[in-house]
């Protein structure tokens, strides 16, 4: 049950604060730099695979050892080096391999995954060592 909970606020947390920087940031400095290659609208499907597995991802190797040692603020360490190197991973791989990708595309996703994932790492590990007081 513990994990389950976990699970819900890291994801609740993550998707709440991804959708806004979506909106209002990733998704304007995206278009204007490879609007031509873009779907009108966005594959929902892969996205939620993707949320599915990355959220699983963060409690493996974020929330879950900073539950275990202890350590809350732990999370966010882990989890902001974790959304360094997965967001890194496809804005590099990206940058390096396609036209029109920017560095600035790279930068502020790169820097927003090590956020984003920090943030709700943390949060999750808050959230239930308040409400799971023998934590």
């Amino acid at each position: 049950m513990l994990y389950v909970a976990l699970y819900v606020v890291t994801a609740l947390v993550f998707l709440a604060m991804d959708v806004v920087m979506l909106k209002k940031v990733m998704y304007p400095l995206f278009s204007s730099n490879i609007g031509g290659i873009m779907h009108e609208d966005p594959k929902m499907g892969a996205a939620a695979v993707f949320y599915l597995f990355y959220v699983g991802g963060v409690l493996w190797f974020a929330s879950i050892p900073a539950l275990s040692s202890g350590q809350t603020f732990q999370a966010f360490v882990t989890g902001f080096i974790l959304g360094i190197l997965a967001y890194g991973t496809y804005e590099f791989t990206n940058f390096a391999t396609l036209k029109g990708w920017s560095i600035q595309m790279v930068m502020v996703d790169v820097v927003w995954g090590g956020v984003l994932t920090g943030t709700s790492a943390l949060a999750g590990v808050i959230v239930i060592k308040s409400l799971f007081k023998t934590i």
